[in-house]
């Protein structure tokens, strides 16, 4: 009975009534409600992730271009080692790992 009596006068307390509707609104009813947001930070979180990954691949590559342009040895190492070029008189064997 007691129990009782203290719902009711919580309930009867309408501040803390519309505080409690607002709450559940914002919280769960509401276009931008908890699981959106976590599922949008989830997926920024990923984007930046790729972000940095791109960011290290562009500095690579930019790299592989500095030295190419410098260096006659290194250009004839990436069209020996990605294009698979040989000397006329070089016979070019090919292995592939399993």
């Amino acid at each position: 009975m007691r129990i009782l009596k203290g719902v009711i006068r919580i309930l009867r307390n309408k501040y803390l009534v519309a505080l409690s509707v607002f709450l559940l609104w914002v919280l769960f009813f509401d276009s931008r409600d908890i699981f959106t947001q976590l599922g949008k930070r989830a997926e920024l979180n990923s984007l930046l992730e790729s972000k940095r990954f791109y960011e290290n691949e562009i500095a690579l590559a930019k790299k592989q271009l500095a030295d190419i342009q410098t260096s006659a040895a290194a250009l004839e190492k990436i069209a020996r080692e990605r294009y698979k070029m040989k000397r006329p008189n070089e016979d070019l064997f090919l292995v592939e790992e399993p």
